[in-house]
């Protein structure tokens, strides 16, 4: 679409904003990390580990002013911003030091700060001031929309709703679509079942059997305050992409209230949030697209190439801070690396790497630097060898969550078992060779899926004294270094 004068306005209120935060870290040095993730890919455990850690005194030999003991020391600070929820991090480490249960899942955005005390190597002494953005990767999915008409919109998602496995989790919303007639009179209760039914294909495809993670628009999955506002009840109809809605018709209210939500919703989360992230984390739960199929992986692929899209990516200078701010570090995080034995982690990198790699080409000559790791932010599992006729099994020992099964066992939350989760090949390319290439919980049963990996409890941690334990975590510290390290330094 062409360059607007909304868009140029934007741009204006963004290169103001800029200016504002430039003066501010100038004195006050400052580092905002937007931390983000589809759904159940681990945020808020990942933020909860990484204060904890620092705060508390955790275990990172990798991240070099820790190790070196050039942190002095790390303190929360009261939450920057007057109009953001605080980020709950006392109640998510109760949860999973006291309760052993994972924290709530992300459904808004929330904000916290950090202030690190350290010593540059020459010995001066210094003040970072990181403050630490969580925000659902769904959002970011709805940044492509400002770009887009209503008609593109529903043209890009009935294309996708009509392939396998959506087609046939769509049976109901085409049902409907097929009854409505767009230039017909606008009409409430033709809208209101739409939205819903459109809805209810979108949480369809979020089920950890199929594990779609292309789904937007984000706030139907998580309306928040929004819930059954005009802004949030709309549904794409099948109309020709350069068509124009004839005044008063179905498809003219359908417009109005796609335009209404890119307005109400997507432009001031851009403009508040994301345009003024410095550097990005993305965490993704590969190991649930395993679980369900190829169609899910192929689908997280599309999503990450998606979410790199949005991000204004570049060498950080002066002028670029002073009027563009650009996210100069991207890391892409492959979660629950402890489902997995050591033995195969780094193929779980190497998949994770290949799922980015068209996006990460695209962003090559930017001067921004992005990377790939497998972590697991707090780690729920331990290793063994497992004894299988003649052969020793690379295995992990765990609680697996309650309800969960393999093998015809279900786990009652409490026990803790040994299991040989399977190997990941050595070579990823064949994953994503087609429809066919492994088999998942989306077209077979659960005993014949090629990878079951299962959700287990965060650890039980014994106390030393009065302190709270240490959260044990993999490359959480590698993590750290490549995100602010060098702001360390």
């Amino acid at each position: 679409m062409a360059f607007s004068f909304q868009d140029m306005v934007e741009e204006a209120r963004l290169s103001a904003r800029a200016l504002i935060d430039y003066g501010e870290h100038f004195f006050n040095p400052t580092v905002r990390l937007g931390v983000t993730g589809l759904s159940r890919a681990g945020k808020t455990v990942f933020i909860t580990a990484l204060i904890h850690g620092l705060t508390r005194g955790g275990r990172f030999p990798v991240f070099e002013a820790y190790a070196s003991g050039r942190i002095a020391r790390a303190n929360l600070a009261p939450q920057p911003d007057d109009a953001v929820p605080r980020f709950a991090y006392e109640n998510h480490l109760r949860a999973l030091i006291e309760e052993r249960r994972w924290p709530n899942s992300t459904v808004d955005i929330s904000e916290l700060r950090l202030v690190i005390d350290y010593q540059r190597p020459n010995g001066a002494d210094r003040t970072l001031t990181l403050d630490i953005v969580d925000y659902p990767g769904e959002w970011l999915l709805d940044l492509p929309l400002l770009q887009k008409s209503f008609e593109q919109w529903s043209a890009e998602s009935l294309a996708l709703s009509r392939e396998a496995p959506r087609a046939h989790l769509a049976a109901d919303w085409h049902a409907h679509l097929a009854t409505l007639k767009p230039e017909a009179r606008e009409d409430e209760q033709a809208t209101l079942t739409a939205a819903k039914l459109f809805r209810g294909y979108l949480q369809a495809c979020r089920d950890e059997r199929f594990a779609m993670s292309l789904l937007p628009p984000g706030r139907f999955l998580m309306p928040g305050n929004l819930a059954d506002t005009p802004a949030l009840t709309f549904a794409p109809l099948d109309v020709p992409v350069g068509g124009q809605a004839p005044e008063g018709s179905l498809w003219a209210m359908m417009v109005r209230r796609y335009e209404a939500y890119k307005d109400v919703v997507v432009r001031p989360f851009f403009r508040d949030h994301f345009a003024r992230l410095d550097r990005q984390i993305v965490l993704a739960d590969a190991l649930a697209a395993f679980n369900a199929g190829p169609e899910a992986l192929h689908d997280l692929e599309a999503a990450l190439a998606g979410i790199l899209d949005c991000f204004r990516i570049g060498r950080s200078t002066i002028l670029s801070s002073l009027f563009r701010p650009r996210i100069d570090r991207i890391l892409f995080a492959a979660t629950k690396a402890d489902h997995l034995h050591r033995s195969s982690h780094d193929r779980l990198e190497a998949v994770l790497r290949r799922t980015v790699s068209r996006a990460v080409a695209r962003a090559e000559d930017t001067g921004a630097q992005i990377d790939v790791v497998a972590l697991a932010a707090v780690r729920a599992t331990r290793e063994a060898q497992v004894a299988h006729g003649r052969d020793k099994l690379p295995s992990i020992l765990g609680t697996p969550a309650a309800g969960e099964s393999a093998g015809g066992e279900f786990f009652d939350g409490n026990t803790e078992v040994a299991t040989f989760p399977g190997d990941l090949p050595l070579d990823p390319e064949p994953l994503f060779n087609g429809t066919n290439a492994f088999r998942g919980l989306s077209t077979e049963a659960a005993e014949k899926s090629d990878f079951r990996f299962l959700r287990f409890r965060p650890p039980k941690l014994e106390r030393e004294g009065n302190d709270e334990p240490t959260l044990p975590h993999i490359r959480l510290d590698r993590a750290l270094q490549f995100l602010i390290g060098d702001r360390l330094s």
